[in-house]
């Protein structure tokens, strides 16, 4: 069958588009690669998104996003995408197991943590280097991690880490943090959370399982060690683009270059979220891309059936 559109990707913006989408009578498939959500759903809390005055974790908020899609008739196969044919009123998303037609698709791939790209990291992954606090931190129970990073992401998963850890340091390049003051106030009230700046992290050390980083003071070029079990890194986030899309426009950074309808540059394509081009990256606002630009979908394809 030819669909109306798929939704590649399951996040917050996919998966609001398919709720507005099935809601609208458009045969509407969601495809992702892992497990509805996105990186919202390994997120602890999320106390910034209205209606949760006490706040909600991120994979119940989600949870119920996607039980709310499934009502509304939106269809969901767990599949990666491999690639896309744009050209043409019928488009091609190229999977594992085979070609899906549809005459729209909207890409909400979302993006992923950067890595620091230093010596240690590739190999300790998941032998003490972790970019996720709430799926691994229960696993240093009374001991010592490092957060690096200055941003909010880094700033609230080290209080999370707080709730386990003997000692958590947060390892900033700078001395100024791209963190909002009242996370910044909470973290420096916090009795086992000390901050480490302006140092960078030059390697993780460690064989077996992660020791120590090794630091570099970024004034005066000063190294020193410190030892910890863990490293969690959020030192940003790039496009999860990972499959070709002929002719779709990018910034230098890779995200999709959209309007403010959230088409993109090749006609019956789509993107909405955090892959795409934005000045800002919350469940809110990809929520927001995902309904608008499921009714510029319904209105491309009913323009196009009259």
């Amino acid at each position: 069958m030819i669909y109306d559109t798929v939704i590649i990707g399951a996040g917050p913006a996919g998966l609001t588009a398919a709720i507005y989408a099935a809601r609208g009578a458009l045969q509407t498939l969601v495809l992702e690669a892992v497990s509805p959500g996105g990186q919202a759903a390994l997120t602890e809390r999320i106390d910034n998104y209205p209606g949760f005055p006490g706040g909600i974790s991120g994979y119940d908020l989600t949870q119920n996003f996607y039980r709310q899609a499934e009502e509304m008739g939106a269809q969901f196969l767990m599949e990666t995408a491999r690639g896309l044919e744009t050209e043409g009123p019928v488009k091609r998303v190229r999977t594992d197991t085979g070609n899906i037609e549809t005459k729209t698709v909207l890409i909400a791939t979302g993006a992923r943590q950067r890595k620091l790209g230093v010596r240690g990291e590739e190999d300790l992954i998941g032998r003490g280097v972790s970019y996720c606090a709430s799926c691994d931190g229960a696993f240093f129970k009374k001991k010592r991690v490092a957060v690096v990073g200055g941003g909010n992401a880094a700033v609230e998963e080290a209080l999370y880490l707080t709730r386990f850890a003997r000692q958590v340091t947060i390892v900033h390049r700078r001395n100024e943090f791209r963190a909002d003051p009242i996370a910044l106030t909470e973290a420096r009230a916090a009795a086992n959370l000390d901050f480490l700046t302006p140092w960078t992290v030059e390697e993780i050390l460690g064989g077996e399982r992660a020791e120590g980083l090794s630091l570099r003071r970024a004034v005066t070029g000063e190294h020193r060690t410190l030892d910890v079990d863990g490293v969690f890194i959020y030192i940003g986030v790039e496009p999860r683009l990972d499959f070709p899309a002929p002719g779709l426009a990018l910034t230098p950074a890779g995200y999709i270059v959209t309007d403010g309808s959230m088409r993109a540059s090749v006609a019956g394509i789509f993107a909405a979220g955090d892959v795409r081009d934005t000045p800002f990256r919350q469940v809110a606002t990809a929520v927001g891309d995902g309904a608008l630009a499921a009714r510029e979908i319904e209105r491309l394809l009913g323009s196009a059936a009259g």
